[in-house]
């Protein structure tokens, strides 16, 4: 139980110092601001499930993004409404990204690289193991640099697309 609570403890403390770095934005914006950077041209909707909000939380905190200049609301189709992110959300989100990279670097450059490359791989084997679908794989990685972490460097949407390529061997075996 010592290390499920240290674990605990890591967490609160990551979510913490994304806290800090939030430039007063809330997680929740944070998060919707990132994935909009992330996945251009989005709805509320879909942003929501990225960002693992309702649907009316989602639209309340897109409309303080909207109000503050950092997305607009694009082409309405229908009753679907696309956003987009505007230059000044555009810096705000790679300053964002910026400053949770540092943060997280403070806190592993207590580690040797030794120590660091015995941690990724620790890391990479938890990530995977925890991913059960491209949802949840969405949803983890909402604030993650995906120019860093992409195809193959990226265990939980490598894990992902095993589970839907399993998923298709299945079906055409039907």
């Amino acid at each position: 139980m010592l290390c499920e609570n240290k674990l605990g403890a890591l967490g609160l403390l990551l979510t913490d110092s994304l806290e800090n770095i939030s430039d007063g934005l809330s997680l929740s914006a944070t998060a919707l601001l990132l994935s909009l950077f992330y996945h251009p041209e989005a709805t509320a909707t879909e942003l929501a499930k990225i960002v693992g909000v309702s649907q009316p939380t989602a639209v309340r905190v897109l409309d303080g993004l909207v109000a503050r200049g950092l997305i607009k609301r694009k082409d309405r189709a229908g009753r679907i409404t696309l956003l987009g992110i505007t230059a000044a959300g555009r810096k705000r989100a790679q300053a964002l990204q910026v400053r949770r990279l540092r943060a997280t670097k403070i806190l592993l450059s207590a580690l040797t690289a030794a120590e660091r490359k015995n941690f990724e791989r620790t890391l990479d084997k938890l990530l995977a193991s925890a991913t059960s679908s491209r949802a949840f794989a969405r949803t983890t990685c909402r604030l993650c640099d995906h120019a860093l972490c992409d195809g193959p460097l990226c265990p939980i949407g490598t894990r992902a697309t095993e589970i839907e390529r399993r998923a298709q061997s299945l079906s055409k075996e039907k």
